[in-house]
């Protein structure tokens, strides 16, 4: 018989029962059966215990608050380092990004995007700033909207985003889009080098730049860009520009991974490949992209379905689910980089 709980927090088991338990807990050693062994051992400190001392461990657990989830990182063509997933903060406003920024660090996310065009670098500089963790910790992106394109104008934007972030340098700073059209991109790039070379910037990449841009940069500049983010999705897997990514050695960031606004999440497939693994359909998408060696980074604001987000390296898809995943009528659902325009 188990003793009266009372006031105690952990109620002490008997020494009939321990001996009870380990007598049983013997034989089972004995037929090797550690599932049964198990299950004894649960079962007398179940009724022993009882609510308080599961209440004692809820409590326990709660004080000492989730656990932090570690995640890989690549070592990027300049020699700096990137996480293998991160937190997007468009459309988010100030008050709503500083606190997603701070929930999301306390994780483990250590890659933050934001943009001067998604109008919550402050907040996202104030996310950053709370959470208490070690500067060097943490990679921020920000990127150079297409109205200050050029030399000068890219210096000038810079040094705003990098007081409303509150930041001494940015790690990663990105052409948001190429504007051909406008076709300052490679005057802005020989400024981001220069930011670079100033120790103001980690490392300078570009986003929305098909291979044409990228051969120009490095053509007339000799810098190939360390990051090339782009939208990637399973119902736009753009197989020949990461091909071309890989064999530059650049590495790629996927923008609205999981198809916003589309019925991805709801398809029969991907379903089917998270039911497979216990996982949720959006777990599913995002372990696609890391195995595909791209970076996703999903929005969300909500801490729990962040962890979930994060929560994408303790399984593997095989071939074949990685093929049913994208195994679907591919389009767009942002601007053609070649004549989308956004100032």
């Amino acid at each position: 018989m188990c003793p009266a709980t009372g006031s105690t927090s952990i109620p002490v088991v008997p020494s009939v029962a321990v001996s009870l338990a380990l007598s049983f807990a013997l034989s089972v050693v004995m037929r090797r059966s550690w599932q049964t062994l198990r299950r004894a051992v649960r079962l007398i400190t179940g009724r022993c215990l009882g609510e308080a001392g599961r209440a004692a461990h809820r409590r326990a657990q709660s004080r000492e608050g989730p656990t932090v989830i570690s995640i890989p990182a690549y070592t990027l063509n300049d020699g700096t380092s990137l996480p293998a997933l991160g937190l997007g903060t468009w459309p988010m406003k100030d008050e709503e990004a500083e606190r997603a920024v701070r929930a999301a660090l306390e994780t483990g996310y250590r890659l933050i995007d934001t943009a001067t065009n998604y109008r919550n670098e402050t907040g996202v500089g104030r996310g950053v700033a709370s959470a208490g963790l070690p500067r060097e910790e943490i990679v921020v992106t920000t990127k150079l909207p297409g109205r200050h394109h050029g030399y000068e104008e890219t210096l000038a934007s810079f040094e705003e985003s990098r007081a409303r972030l509150g930041l001494e340098y940015v790690d990663l700073y990105l052409i948001h889009w190429p504007l051909p059209r406008v076709d300052k991109y490679v005057d802005s790039w020989k400024a981001m080098v220069k930011l670079r070379e100033d120790g103001l910037v980690r490392s300078v990449g570009v986003s929305n730049f098909t291979a044409e841009h990228i051969e120009r940069l490095e053509r007339e500049t000799g810098v190939l860009p360390s990051v090339n983010q782009i939208e990637l999705h399973p119902l736009l897997p753009q197989d020949e520009l990461r091909a071309y990514h890989e064999r530059k050695g650049i590495r790629t960031e996927s923008w609205s991974p999981l198809g916003r606004g589309s019925d991805l999440l709801d398809d029969p497939a991907v379903a089917a490949v998270a039911a497979a693994h216990g996982v949720t359909p959006a777990q599913a998408v995002l372990r696609w992209h890391t195995q595909l060696g791209a970076v996703p980074i999903p929005k969300s604001a909500d801490p729990a379905r962040q962890r979930a987000n994060l929560d994408v390296f303790g399984f593997e898809l095989d071939a074949e689910q990685l093929r049913a995943v994208a195994d679907r009528v591919h389009r767009r659902i942002g601007g053609d980089p070649e004549v989308h325009e956004e100032f």
